[in-house]
């Protein structure tokens, strides 16, 4: 499995059926391909859909259907569409029970940078801001290093996206979680050991006796 699909199988399993989540940009809208069979979740698209499924095949895109980043995404039975004003209730409300965001950087404490480009104007921070305030879970899903250097670091250099920490960081390495305030590695993916994921991770890791390697569901979608 390359990156990319290691990342989004195992932030799949943090699905439970009935949930209300939100993908972000880029590998967290891959999830929405690996969701267990027989279990049912509502992703939601903040620019106002309730119901994605996974991503179109080619040539079977509906160019008037996309996602928040203006991509392709699939619409399932029952899929509803409303403005940007419900759609940011839902966030600011509390409704939804998990977002899957990708990041710059996340640092020991668990502060989650993932919206300005060193070098590059962006236009803002979009929804990232209201999805890490007001989802019930934060999860990262991202590459755990860029051009050579970790992505999980000591302090974030990059702006903040929102004072709360996330939750849980799954890359194609490891996942670490952010239960009690530090960082803890909790799983390896298959055939990295500790001691890689370790030299590959600015940050401070707390690491526990045993570290299992994640463990793939099979009958995924």
């Amino acid at each position: 499995m390359d990156a990319q699909t290691i990342i989004a199988r195992r932030v799949a399993q943090e699905l439970r059926s009935g949930m209300l989540v939100n993908l972000g940009i880029g590998i967290p809208t891959l999830v929405a391909n690996y969701v267990p069979q027989g279990m049912q979740i509502f992703f939601q698209s903040e620019n106002g859909l309730i119901g994605t499924g996974p991503i179109p095949l080619e040539g079977m895109a509906e160019p008037h259907l996309t996602d928040a980043a203006g991509m392709p995404v699939s619409a399932l039975p029952g899929a509803c569409t409303f403005d940007s004003a419900m759609s940011f209730g839902l966030i600011r409300g509390h409704h939804l029970d998990m977002t899957v965001l990708g990041a710059l950087e996340v640092d020991e404490a668990g502060h989650l940078a993932n919206w300005t480009i060193p070098g590059k104007l962006v236009p803002g921070m979009g929804g990232a801001m209201d999805l890490v305030a007001g989802a019930k879970r934060v999860v990262i899903a991202m590459q755990h290093c860029a051009k050579g250097k970790s992505k999980i670091v000591r302090q974030c250099s990059l702006p903040l996206t929102g004072m709360r920490t996330v939750d849980l960081v799954v890359t194609e390495l490891a996942v670490i979680a952010f239960d009690s305030g530090t960082a803890t590695l909790l799983e390896t993916a298959p055939g990295v050991s500790v001691e890689a994921v370790l030299a590959a991770t600015e940050a401070t890791l707390v690491v526990p006796g045993h570290v299992p390697e994640m463990n793939f569901q099979e009958g995924t979608t």
